[in-house]
């Protein structure tokens, strides 16, 4: 992470921040689902199969269609680009497609949808075939904010940790804008999502090549 130059941190925190939107207005609407957070929904799964197969069935149909979207983010970005404008703009399709069937009454379908994009988001930033920013889920960068917290406090880098702070920040500050905006415009706001990352493609696309 630190490898980046830090418009790549500001960029990596934005897109963490409509992940945390979009993953609000699902939760909000699937009464406590996710659409980019897989390690809660596999802890709903693994109670639902004793407690509720319906809860069951809606959180591992989520798991399928977030590694079915991760899957398509490794294929848009095969070329391993360290900050790739092609898997934003197709997140931002996916996630107007998705406000789209919303709009028509098909919610599971576009609530799917959400979950496969938000699994292909994470395929934005990938060094040697492996993602190297990590967009949608936050449980590894606070696991470095502690760690480069530590290290500060031993003499090591002072703000090794800020960029985690930051993707951390972004995320959580843009939950509470889902939230916000369930309350008021319900589904629809997913066109405020597929908005942004169609700025954040403009944006990335135009910025100076290499990382």
């Amino acid at each position: 992470m630190i490898r980046y130059r830090r418009r790549f941190w500001l960029i990596a925190a934005c897109l963490s921040a409509v992940a945390g939107f979009v993953d609000a207005l699902a939760f909000v609407e699937l009464g406590g689902f996710f659409v980019s957070f897989m390690s809660g929904n596999s802890t709903r799964l693994g109670v639902g199969i004793i407690q509720a197969p319906q809860h069951a069935a809606v959180a591992g149909g989520l798991i399928a269609a977030f590694v079915a979207g991760v899957m398509v983010g490794a294929w848009v970005n095969r070329e391993n680009s360290a900050a790739s404008v092609p898997v934003v703009a197709a997140v931002s399709v996916m996630l107007a497609l998705a406000a789209t069937l919303a709009g028509l009454g098909f919610t599971g379908a576009g609530v799917a949808l959400l979950a496969v994009a938000m699994g292909a988001e994470n395929a934005v930033f990938r060094r040697d075939g492996d993602v190297s920013i990590g967009l949608t889920y936050m449980t590894g960068t606070l696991v470095k904010l502690g760690q480069r917290l530590t290290d500060a406090l031993r003499g090591g880098p002072p703000f090794a940790w800020t960029p985690y702070l930051l993707l951390w920040t972004g995320l959580a500050a843009g939950a509470t804008a889902g939230a916000w905006a369930h309350a008021r415009i319900g589904l629809a706001a997913i066109w405020l999502a597929a908005t942004a990352m169609a700025a954040l493609a403009l944006l990335m696309w135009r910025m100076p090549k290499g990382d």
